[in-house]
């Protein structure tokens, strides 16, 4: 009789702990969202930014409670896209991220620290992304805030440092090496989105 019971409870909980999970929640990032570059040279700063996302992708978020979030989704920037406000240093930029064999870059999101309740105020919350540039993929812990706007639109901006040599880059050099771009950059995008 034990053994009957034992093999039901081994039988039922697969069952019951799916049941006990959250269904997954759907973010479609809308077109008005946009990413910046901000670095600076040895005489300026810049800022690059593409500053209307052209794609429709979906971000899919599972509350796994205990585990934590898991995240699954992506969003494909074209490297054409930036705008440095200024022509020869776009065209330099793009050269440098080697825009001709890797078209576009791509920023992957894995998971979150925690769900907060999506409300007015803007909440921080960290996750891991996965960007990948020039075709070398690095995993980084992006600081975010998260809000809902009136419109019911949901509001992720995220910012993180990092360096054109995590990319096994060489950053831009102008006017004979002259004009030199400072190895660390800071990329911030700002996600709109709303749930489907």
């Amino acid at each position: 009789m034990k053994a009957k019971n034992i093999l039901w409870v081994f039988l039922l909980f697969p069952a019951v702990t799916a049941f006990m999970e959250k269904p997954p929640t759907r973010w479609v990032v809308s077109q008005n969202s946009s990413l910046s570059v901000n670095g600076s040279t040895n005489i300026n700063t810049f800022s690059c930014v593409i500053p209307a996302y052209d794609k429709t992708d979906t971000i899919t978020i599972k509350d796994k409670s205990d585990k934590g979030v898991t995240l699954s989704g992506s969003i494909d920037l074209n490297v054409n896209s930036f705008d440095c406000h200024n022509s020869g240093m776009t065209k330099q930029l793009q050269k440098t991220l080697n825009e001709k064999q890797f078209p576009e870059l791509h920023i992957r999101f894995l998971s979150l620290s925690n769900l907060p309740a999506i409300t007015r105020k803007p909440e921080p919350v960290t996750g891991l992304v996965d960007i990948e540039i020039a075709g070398v993929s690095k995993r980084f812990e992006i600081n975010y805030q998260i809000s809902e706007d009136a419109e019911n639109v949901i509001n992720l901006l995220g910012s993180r440092d990092l360096n054109f040599t995590d990319f096994k880059l060489i950053p831009p050099r102008k006017l004979g090496g002259m004009i030199k771009t400072k190895d660390q950059l800071t990329v911030a995008f700002h996600l709109k989105m709303k749930t489907i």
